[in-house]
């Protein structure tokens, strides 16, 4: 069994599409990032790699490859996951804690459960997401962006 953790943040900017766990989010700003700045994904990314001891998110998806400009982080994800199984792994569980204080978003998180689980190939089942506020402390808070907590469970 390995465990792995990630975390990532981004800032939100105008005339960008806010994306949270493979689902477009309507609100008036996005997350600013090299691709579609899906924070929760990036997070799930790096805690796969770093329960698999494969490195991070930059390490195979860089933001200096022109290749990885604007690109879909499910696209980022599946390619994740594929690593994983081809280093003899098999997910058990992934737990995820989303941080912003706007939107809300409790209501799209079983699509993100459904998203994420179909996109990794496991059950709904052993997807948890989460979403807190920040009590409006922090950068959370003050509406600057978001940040996503990710543990992940894989059985070798």
């Amino acid at each position: 069994m390995r465990i792995g953790f990630g975390y990532d943040v981004h800032r939100f900017a105008e005339n960008r599409d806010l994306w949270l766990g493979g689902i477009k989010i309507p609100h008036s700003k996005g997350l600013m990032g090299h691709s579609d700045a899906d924070v929760l994904i990036h997070a799930i990314c790096d805690a796969l790699l770093g329960a698999a001891a494969l490195g991070d998110i930059g390490k195979h998806f860089p933001d200096t490859d022109p290749r990885y400009k604007g690109i879909d982080s499910k696209i980022l994800l599946t390619e994740t996951a594929r690593l994983i199984t081809n280093a003899g792994y098999k997910i058990m569980n992934i737990d995820l804690t989303i941080a912003m204080q706007a939107p809300k978003i409790a209501s799209y998180i079983e699509q993100m459960r459904i998203t994420l689980s179909n996109l990794l190939q496991i059950e709904a089942g052993q997807v948890s997401v989460k979403a807190t506020t920040t009590e409006k402390l922090g950068f959370e808070g003050r509406e600057e962006g978001v940040s996503a907590y990710a543990v992940v469970l894989l059985e070798g």
